[in-house]
């Protein structure tokens, strides 16, 4: 969608939720539009920054954008860099607000601003590939403190995040969408998937749900979700966090470079700096290929979902590597 017709819709409900809030605003830039539309905000005189959220509806809920602020709180306090809650002058986490051009409304959040630059910008402007191993090591270390936290976090009552589970990947009803479905699949591809994703949900359910590989996730563990500022890491961007296999968050920091030449290296990296926090055994890494197809169908089906989006470069290799990897499942 066009910057100021985003602009246009958008601002004013910005400026809206930012009333809810004891923060007067010296600035006020729209940075991104996706699944949500993200505004960042200059606090007057202290020029602390935020970054304020208007929530697309119907994604989660109120009670889950609450449990996710939950969540985060006690990544931080457990050491994990993660974005911090602002509360509204009620002491809450969100506020609505009303969207007249679109006749919707939205939840508005806001949390402090994670400076530095994402992991996927900072690596495309340093193309050594030293160091980009370095960085998958370190993701993979970050995935694992997180997996461990996870694990043995005893959730507050009354919380609540989506399942990624079969259902929530495979059924009818993907949580990122009915990625099969997707106009640019050809007839013989469509059915391709459809073997796949039976074979899969078959493998999954003989996988299982233990607690060792399966428990709250990121779920969107990509680079561009994790901020370096020089010298630490922290990860923002836990909309789509879940109940899911970790396999899973693994593969989402893989997934982009499954393509590019080194990728063996990387994976080895990153798993290397997962093992160094938290066990791993060889009958997951075995899983890993199946994880990667997952992966690659839910960005088929958030596609498919997202039609604006259509025109991404990334999307046709992507098609040819998931249609590839169906194949060589059935030889």
């Amino acid at each position: 969608m066009d910057k100021e017709l985003v602009e246009s819709r958008y601002r004013s409900a910005a400026a809206s939720a930012l009333e809810c809030f004891s923060i007067q605003p010296e600035k006020i830039v729209l940075v991104a539009h996706s699944e949500n539309v993200t505004f960042r905000v200059t606090a007057a005189g202290s020029h602390t920054r935020y970054a304020l959220r208007l929530h697309r509806p119907g994604y989660n809920t109120l009670a889950e954008l609450e449990s996710e602020r939950s969540w985060t709180k006690a990544l931080n306090a457990a050491g994990i860099a993660a974005p911090e809650g602002i509360a509204t002058r009620q002491g809450k986490y969100f506020t609505r607000v009303d969207i007249p051009a679109t006749d919707e409304q939205r939840y508005a959040g806001m949390t402090r601003w994670a400076e530095g630059s994402t992991v996927s910008d900072y690596l495309d402007a340093t193309p050594a590939r030293v160091e980009r191993v370095r960085f998958f090591r370190r993701i993979g270390e970050m995935a694992a403190m997180l997996h461990n936290q996870a694990t043995n976090w005893q959730v507050p009552p009354g919380f609540g995040r989506p399942r990624l589970d079969r259902a929530g990947l495979l059924g009818e009803t993907p949580r990122w969408g009915r990625f099969w479905e997707h106009a640019d699949l050809s007839t013989t591809e469509r059915k391709l998937l459809l073997r796949a994703r039976a074979k899969i949900s078959e493998t999954l359910r003989d996988y299982g749900e233990s607690r060792d590989h399966f428990s709250l996730i990121h779920a969107d563990l990509h680079p561009g979700n994790i901020v370096y500022d020089g010298s630490n890491l922290a990860l923002i961007d836990f909309d789509d966090s879940a109940y899911g296999w970790h396999l899973y968050d693994i593969a989402s920091a893989l997934i982009e470079d499954r393509l590019t030449p080194g990728f063996d290296a990387l994976r080895q990296s990153l798993l290397e700096g997962y093992r160094a926090h938290r066990p791993l055994a060889e009958r997951d890494v075995d899983m890993l290929p199946d994880f990667l197809l997952l992966r690659g169908m839910a960005i088929i089906g958030w596609l498919y979902q997202r039609p604006e989006h259509g025109g991404m470069g990334f999307f046709e290799e992507l098609k040819n590597w998931v249609v590839e990897t169906c194949s060589s499942k059935e030889q």
